[in-house]
């Protein structure tokens, strides 16, 4: 198509040998021609489809097709066979498109007779009946290459569908080393651990069996991560789990997250069972580690429970188990805590207890009761001490001694603290004395109450809101706290001194006593500590209250010498008061000279 051919048109050659029609029966002498056209049939069909060879290499192909359709022309008998042939070749060359048959006829119908050489009514019947061929091949070949592509797309997707489905059932079940068992050290987890549980419990037939939990959490595991690095840390925690698997194999050893791991123990025989397990946990932990090139030492605490499955269930089992863990924590590590039910019950009720006082804070329960502070000098109430008391609406009224302890560990001292500071300012207010002089009121302020940050901008505040004078508020300190490396504390209350708030040391002698450092302290009084003054209700003639007088003689005697007041604690007798008053102390508290009470109405008296 667009080319001529280079060889004649005209009849053939007499001389030439011809077939009974008249052609020539063999085409050798235009060998050469039938180049040009297997060239011409190439640029027809290129393009038409995707062809995975080169130019050369279709040129190559047709012009063995051309060979053969030339050579069919000719042969006797005449064979049609070929042009099946030629047409599945060329679906099989990827000349496989409806345009790519269809630029074939033409260019066949067109060119290669006459690019042969090749006339008579006969050839062209004999091409016209050999291109009909070469389409049915085509189609046939086309047909049968859909069919196959078919099946392979279908084998290929019954194969995906295979492959997709075991994927699937891979993939759910690595699902199912995951949900079952921890990734960092291959223990199970809390999932199956609980598993495990329940159905140690609840199983039939377990009714009569006992039970046993050990849990276990490393002591001070955090100094590693911190010191030298998570990834240290989880190698350890590898070393741990392996070590729990080879010294406890007949138990279920899991990891519940972070340092934390449980066993569980079944069919025990009492508590010694299960004891023994935490024994050996313990030592196992104990092991030394090298992990990337650290010799890690560490220990563990242990909680145990052991009951009989009956009346039990996993969470209450678990509970215990943590509870227990944390006593053993708070004994000091390294070691196990047995469960007692009666030592939960108290916790329990300790924890109701401080949960409650946030709302007793707003319900108004809380109120307070002053005990005097008393001359030893002339008798006369100097100040009074503003003790709290809780109106509980079931367990009736409570003594500090049952709920400040509480309200320290979970940090609500702050909070009743404050409230205590403000109403008994309040109170002191509209208070006057014999002659006009009202006593002062001193308020005890725990560690965390100190140590707070707006400590001074509170006590002004309630000061400026109470209106009670500066000089007639008595701050009460521990000596630990007065005593601490801590600058910020020491000079809130320096603050405080300069307004005229009086600062004072609570329970003096019970701490690390420095007598030397209370000179840049500013305190204005010591208040002994009742420890010091129970001894002087010994008759005189007792060695220890003897020697007892004498330690408050010499603390009455620097303290004056630093310009300090002395107050004695838990004074009960007249005898102890007299024994006070001869070393020269200045002041005194306790039963003798009167029990913690509500403030009368407006003046305080001896």
């Amino acid at each position: 198509m667009g080319e001529r051919s280079d060889g004649p048109t005209g009849p053939p050659d007499p001389g030439s040998p011809a077939s009974p029609t008249g052609a020539p029966a063999c085409p050798g002498h235009l060998a050469p021609r039938p180049g040009a056209f297997a060239r011409a049939w190439a640029k027809a069909v290129s393009g038409t489809s995707y062809l995975p060879m080169t130019q050369a290499q279709l040129e190559a192909l047709l012009q063995r097709l051309t060979d053969r359709l030339a050579e069919a022309l000719v042969a006797e008998p005449f064979d049609l066979r070929v042009g099946h042939q030629v047409g599945a070749e060329l679906v099989e060359a990827h000349i496989a498109s409806a345009e790519g048959l269809g630029r074939t006829i033409e260019v066949v119908q067109l060119r290669l007779l006459r690019d042969l050489g090749l006339v008579g009514e006969d050839i062209e019947d004999r091409l016209a009946r050999l291109l009909a061929t070469v389409a049915t091949g085509y189609a046939r070949a086309l047909r049968d290459r859909t069919l196959d592509e078919q099946e392979s797309i279908r084998r290929a997707a019954m194969v995906a569908r295979a492959q997709a489905e075991q994927a699937l059932r891979d993939s759910e079940a690595r699902f199912r080393h995951q949900a079952t068992h921890d990734p960092l050290t291959d223990l199970p987890n809390r999932t199956l651990f609980t598993e495990r549980l329940a159905a140690a419990i609840d199983s039939p037939g377990r009714g009569a069996d006992r039970v046993g939990v050990c849990f276990l959490d490393l002591d001070r595991f955090k100094v590693v991560n911190d010191s030298l690095g998570h990834q240290v840390g989880d190698r350890l925690l590898v070393s741990v789990a392996d070590r729990l698997r080879r010294a406890l194999g007949e138990h279920l050893v899991a990891r519940l997250g972070g340092d934390e791991f449980v066993i569980l123990v079944e069919r025990t025989a009492g508590t010694d069972d299960v004891v023994k397990v935490a024994e050996a946990a313990l030592a196992a932990v104990g092991e030394p580690a090298l992990v990337d090139g650290h010799e890690l030492t560490v220990s563990a605490s242990i909680g145990i429970v052991e009951r009989p499955v009956a009346g039990t269930t996993p969470v209450d089992l678990m509970r215990a188990a943590d509870s227990t863990l944390h006593w053993a924590k708070a004994a000091g590590g390294a070691r196990w805590s047995l469960f007692d039910a009666d030592r939960n019950r108290r916790e329990l009720a300790r924890y109701a207890l401080s949960a409650a006082i946030p709302g007793a804070l707003e319900r108004g329960e809380f109120y307070l009761d002053y005990q005097p502070l008393t001359s030893l000098r002339d008798g006369t109430v100097l100040g009074v001490e503003a003790l709290v008391r809780w109106r509980h609406p079931v367990l009736g009224e409570l003594r500090p001694g049952s709920f400040i302890g509480l309200a320290e560990e979970t940090g609500l001292i702050v909070p009743l603290g404050g409230w205590v500071l403000a109403e008994a300012c309040r109170e002191a207010a509209g208070w006057t004395g014999p002659g006009g002089a009202a006593p002062f009121v001193s308020v005890n302020l725990a560690v965390r109450q100190v140590h707070r940050p707006g400590l001074v901008q509170e006590v002004r505040a309630v000061l400026d809101r109470t209106g009670l004078p500066p000089e007639r508020l008595q701050l009460e300190v521990t000596e630990s706290t007065m005593m601490s490396a801590v600058e910020e504390p020491v000079r809130a209350l320096r603050v405080l001194a300069d307004l005229g708030v009086r600062i004072a040391i609570d329970d003096f002698g019970t701490g690390y006593c420095n007598l030397a450092y209370l000179r840049d302290l500013p305190v204005t009084e010591l208040k002994v500590a009742g420890e010091f003054v129970a001894g002087l209700r010994a008759p005189t003639e007792d060695p220890a209250s003897r020697t007892d007088e004498r330690i408050l003689a010499s603390l009455v005697s620097l303290a004056h010498a630093l310009g300090l007041t002395v107050t004695a604690e838990g004074v009960e007798t007249a005898s102890q008061a007299d024994r006070l008053r001869a070393i020269g102390c200045d002041a005194a508290q306790g039963w003798h000279f009167g029990r913690p009470a509500p403030p009368p109405p407006t003046t305080w008296t001896a």
